[in-house]
Protein backbone atom coordinates (compact mmCIF):
# COMPACT_ATOMS: atom_id res chain seq x y z
CA UNK A 1 0.00 0.00 0.00
CA UNK A 2 1.27 3.24 -0.84
CA UNK A 3 1.08 5.96 1.00
CA UNK A 4 0.72 10.57 0.56
CA UNK A 5 2.15 12.44 3.29
CA UNK A 6 -0.01 15.80 3.87
CA UNK A 7 2.03 18.72 5.70
CA UNK A 8 1.16 21.40 7.31
CA UNK A 9 2.75 24.11 10.43
CA UNK A 10 0.43 22.24 13.17
CA UNK A 11 -0.71 19.11 12.10
CA UNK A 12 -3.79 20.12 13.75
CA UNK A 13 -6.30 21.84 11.23
CA UNK A 14 -5.47 21.86 7.46
CA UNK A 15 -3.22 18.13 6.86
CA UNK A 16 -5.50 16.68 9.47
CA UNK A 17 -8.59 16.95 7.70
CA UNK A 18 -6.64 15.97 4.43
CA UNK A 19 -5.89 12.64 6.08
CA UNK A 20 -9.01 11.68 7.29
CA UNK A 21 -10.85 12.78 4.38
CA UNK A 22 -8.42 11.00 1.59
CA UNK A 23 -8.21 7.75 4.20
CA UNK A 24 -12.16 7.97 3.88
CA UNK A 25 -12.60 8.23 0.31
CA UNK A 26 -10.10 5.79 -0.45
CA UNK A 27 -11.58 3.31 1.45
CA UNK A 28 -14.83 4.23 0.10
CA UNK A 29 -13.28 3.27 -3.52
CA UNK A 30 -11.09 0.48 -3.29
CA UNK A 31 -8.11 2.57 -3.85
CA UNK A 32 -4.59 0.80 -2.48
CA UNK A 33 -3.34 4.07 -1.14
CA UNK A 34 -3.26 5.69 2.56
CA UNK A 35 -2.81 9.01 3.89
CA UNK A 36 -0.48 10.26 7.08
CA UNK A 37 0.22 13.63 8.16
CA UNK A 38 2.38 16.03 10.07
CA UNK A 39 3.60 19.35 10.77
CA UNK A 40 6.31 21.44 10.08
CA UNK A 41 6.15 23.39 13.11
CA UNK A 42 4.39 21.46 15.83
CA UNK A 43 5.93 23.29 18.87
CA UNK A 44 5.70 26.69 17.55
CA UNK A 45 1.72 26.91 17.98
CA UNK A 46 -0.25 27.36 21.15
CA UNK A 47 -3.04 28.49 19.33
CA UNK A 48 -3.43 24.62 18.91
CA UNK A 49 -5.99 23.77 21.83
CA UNK A 50 -6.27 19.99 22.04
CA UNK A 51 -5.26 17.10 19.42
CA UNK A 52 -7.32 18.22 16.94
CA UNK A 53 -9.05 21.20 15.55
CA UNK A 54 -12.73 21.62 16.24
CA UNK A 55 -13.71 23.01 12.63
CA UNK A 56 -11.56 20.14 10.93
CA UNK A 57 -13.96 17.52 13.21
CA UNK A 58 -16.77 19.87 12.31
CA UNK A 59 -16.34 19.79 8.88
CA UNK A 60 -15.48 15.87 8.19
CA UNK A 61 -18.79 15.20 10.45
CA UNK A 62 -20.47 17.27 7.53
CA UNK A 63 -18.77 14.58 5.52
CA UNK A 64 -20.35 11.90 7.39
CA UNK A 65 -16.20 11.14 8.41
CA UNK A 66 -15.55 9.95 12.27
CA UNK A 67 -12.42 10.51 13.41
CA UNK A 68 -11.56 7.64 14.96
CA UNK A 69 -10.94 6.96 18.68
CA UNK A 70 -8.71 8.02 21.11
CA UNK A 71 -7.56 11.48 19.00
CA UNK A 72 -4.20 11.63 18.21
CA UNK A 73 -1.88 14.74 19.17
CA UNK A 74 -0.17 16.64 16.22
CA UNK A 75 3.10 15.72 15.92
CA UNK A 76 5.83 17.17 14.14
CA UNK A 77 7.00 15.36 10.86
CA UNK A 78 10.37 13.34 10.47
CA UNK A 79 12.63 12.40 7.69
CA UNK A 80 11.00 8.90 7.90
CA UNK A 81 7.82 10.04 6.99
CA UNK A 82 8.67 11.42 3.85
CA UNK A 83 11.42 8.62 3.17
CA UNK A 84 8.17 6.40 3.46
CA UNK A 85 5.73 8.66 1.26
CA UNK A 86 5.05 8.08 -2.68
CA UNK A 87 4.06 11.45 -2.64
CA UNK A 88 4.49 13.86 0.37
CA UNK A 89 2.18 17.17 -0.22
CA UNK A 90 2.25 20.27 1.26
CA UNK A 91 -0.65 21.93 1.97
CA UNK A 92 0.48 25.99 1.51
CA UNK A 93 3.82 26.43 -0.57
CA UNK A 94 4.04 30.12 0.24
CA UNK A 95 4.09 29.07 3.85
CA UNK A 96 5.65 25.06 4.18
CA UNK A 97 8.10 25.75 1.43
CA UNK A 98 11.02 27.24 3.07
CA UNK A 99 10.09 24.97 6.62
CA UNK A 100 10.80 22.07 4.60
CA UNK A 101 14.26 23.32 3.13
CA UNK A 102 15.66 24.06 6.44
CA UNK A 103 14.11 21.17 8.15
CA UNK A 104 14.79 18.47 5.38
CA UNK A 105 17.42 19.66 2.67
CA UNK A 106 16.63 18.71 -0.83
CA UNK A 107 13.09 17.68 -0.33
CA UNK A 108 11.43 20.94 -0.93
CA UNK A 109 11.75 20.17 -4.48
CA UNK A 110 10.02 16.77 -4.13
CA UNK A 111 7.52 17.75 -2.29
CA UNK A 112 4.33 18.67 -4.39
CA UNK A 113 2.63 22.02 -3.04
CA UNK A 114 -1.47 23.00 -3.08
CA UNK A 115 -2.50 26.79 -2.05
CA UNK A 116 -4.78 26.13 1.45
CA UNK A 117 -4.98 29.16 3.17
CA UNK A 118 -4.52 28.88 7.13
CA UNK A 119 -7.25 30.59 9.60
CA UNK A 120 -5.50 33.43 9.80
CA UNK A 121 -5.81 34.19 5.99
CA UNK A 122 -9.66 32.49 5.13
CA UNK A 123 -12.36 30.95 6.94
CA UNK A 124 -12.19 27.29 7.83
CA UNK A 125 -15.30 26.30 5.44
CA UNK A 126 -13.13 27.91 2.50
CA UNK A 127 -10.04 26.83 2.97
CA UNK A 128 -11.07 22.67 3.94
CA UNK A 129 -13.18 23.22 1.37
CA UNK A 130 -10.20 23.81 -0.99
CA UNK A 131 -8.11 20.94 0.51
CA UNK A 132 -12.07 19.03 -0.15
CA UNK A 133 -11.68 19.87 -4.02
CA UNK A 134 -8.06 18.98 -3.59
CA UNK A 135 -8.16 15.48 -2.50
CA UNK A 136 -11.19 14.35 -4.44
CA UNK A 137 -9.15 15.39 -7.57
CA UNK A 138 -6.16 13.64 -5.86
CA UNK A 139 -8.57 10.35 -5.24
CA UNK A 140 -9.32 10.52 -8.94
CA UNK A 141 -5.74 11.12 -10.52
CA UNK A 142 -4.72 8.22 -8.27
CA UNK A 143 -7.48 5.46 -9.04
CA UNK A 144 -7.08 6.79 -13.18
CA UNK A 145 -3.54 7.22 -13.72
CA UNK A 146 -2.65 8.62 -17.20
Amino acid sequence: MKTVLFLCSGNYYRSRFAEELFNALAERTGLDWRADSAGLAVGDSTANLGPIAGDTVHELGRRHIAVGLPWRYPRQVRASDLAGAARVIALNEGEHRLMLEQQFPGWAERAEYWHIPDLSEAPAGESLGLVDRNVETLIQELRHPA
